[in-house]
């Protein structure tokens, strides 16, 4: 039966049965389970239907959230994609990212990727690269396995929860998951995969979660967007060969142990940084009166 523990595993598991690590992953899933592959697929499909479906509401969204931070920045982001410096397929993922976080802020249906708070970077990131490269729904599904793995290997080894870790353990496991996807997605190997993961990790290592006024939506939307970008950088550095010198699954470590020490103030009690701005009280005050 597979199993596996770290990134490294997954690694060795895919270049021993010569596969890629979203087959290993969906093997695994089939065993855990009791499903057949088949079944596992369609589900898979299911999921990316809906991101694809929360992406198009998301750029075409006018509605502002229940409280009135956030709604309507992807349309502009959208309709600004090829005038900008970074290009077209870089903020089409930006718009995509923030379109999808809008959708979560309007109680609209997203899948959680890992989480709600994080929801747009795996979405916008491979619909951006699908829009660019043609590739085929069979080539996403694998990707998106190689995803569920890596936010796996996280979940158990560190966390994925901001409450815990930090927005690290949310935007920083999906900017890896998007990243290892991503390299996926254009043909990298196992071990490029595995350096995306450690690159997209160690840049965002000690990410504040601090919520204003406690809703998931200031800074949270709008990171969404950075974050994908963070998460397309990474995985262009490792198919461009640049390799992580600390090994992903000691990244990992490193992002658990960083969880743990942070202060609790910054793991999204709303208690410190931007949720302590003067203008975020202000903001608090006048959703919830007090």
């Amino acid at each position: 039966m597979i199993s596996f523990n770290s990134i490294q595993e997954l690694i060795d598991l895919a270049n021993e049965r010569q596969s890629t690590i979203g087959d290993v992953v969906l093997e695994y899933e089939a065993e855990s389970s009791m499903k057949d592959r088949e079944m596992l697929n369609k589900s898979m499909k299911d999921n990316w239907k809906v991101m694809q479906e929360s992406i198009a509401r998301g750029i075409a969204n006018h509605d502002k959230s229940l409280s009135g931070l956030t709604g309507g920045d992807a349309i502009k982001l959208s309709a600004y994609k090829d005038k900008g410096y970074t290009g077209g397929t870089v903020m089409m993922a930006a718009a995509n990212a923030v379109g999808v976080s809008e959708v979560n802020a309007v109680m609209g249906r997203i899948v959680a990727c890992p989480t709600a708070g994080s929801c747009g970077i795996v979405p916008a990131t491979l619909s951006a690269a699908c829009a660019k490269n043609k590739n085929s729904e069979g080539e996403i599904i694998d990707a998106l396995f190689t995803a569920a793995g890596i936010g796996l290997v996280i979940e158990a080894n560190a966390s994925i929860a901001g409450a815990y870790g930090g927005c690290q353990a949310e935007c920083g496991s999906a900017a890896a998951m998007a990243a290892g996807a991503l390299v996926q997605l254009a043909g990298g190997t196992p071990e490029q995969v595995g350096h995306a993961v450690a690159l997209a990790i160690k840049n965002l290592l000690g990410l504040a979660c601090d919520p204003v006024a406690g809703l998931v939506e200031v800074p949270c939307v709008k990171r969404n967007g950075f974050v994908a970008v963070h998460a397309m950088v990474a995985a262009d550095m490792a198919m461009a060969g640049v390799k992580s010198v600390i090994p992903v699954d000691e990244v990992i470590d490193a992002m658990d142990r960083i969880g743990r020490s942070l202060p609790r103030a910054i793991k999204e009690t709303a208690e410190g940084g931007l949720a302590k701005t003067q203008t975020a009280k202000k903001i608090s005050k006048r959703i919830f009166g007090k």
